[in-house]
């Protein structure tokens, strides 16, 4: 069992730290500074944008801006945006909902791994990740 991020996570957490300094910043600019292109910089943050954490100007003055302060947005939310549910409601074992009438062999004790590890990514706001570390592009 593997519990890892995909790529595009770590460059969305990039595309925020870039974003964190309250600048407007051109697609091309962004996309420079966390190693992308502008095209792909545009896929990334337009689930931002729908998000509400980041606004999208148009025009030659325009670009990307961070409208969202980033120590009340979680780790949790930025990997569910990204990613998707963390909880899909799907037995970790069997092929069908999980919770019906006979639960799966794991399913006491992957519930309880995946709300010890919910309840931490909930707990991290981004402002504090960006903060200990520079994420290099």
């Amino acid at each position: 069992m593997r519990l890892e991020l995909q790529a595009r996570t770590e460059l969305t957490l990039k595309t925020l730290q870039a974003l964190s300094d309250r600048r407007r910043w051109r697609g091309a600019a962004l996309g420079e500074r966390v190693g992308s292109s502008a095209a792909y910089t545009a896929h990334i943050v337009a689930p931002l944008t729908r998000a509400g954490w980041v606004t999208s100007v148009p025009g030659p003055t325009g670009g990307y801006e961070l409208i969202v302060e980033l120590d009340t947005v979680s780790l949790h939310d930025l990997i569910e945006l990204v990613e998707g549910p963390t909880d899909d409601g799907r037995c970790v074992l069997v092929d069908r909902p999980c919770g019906t009438p006979d639960l799966c062999a794991l399913h006491d004790a992957w519930t309880s791994a995946r709300t010890a590890l919910i309840t931490e990514l909930q707990s991290m706001p981004l402002a504090q990740i960006i903060q200990e570390e520079e994420i290099q592009p």
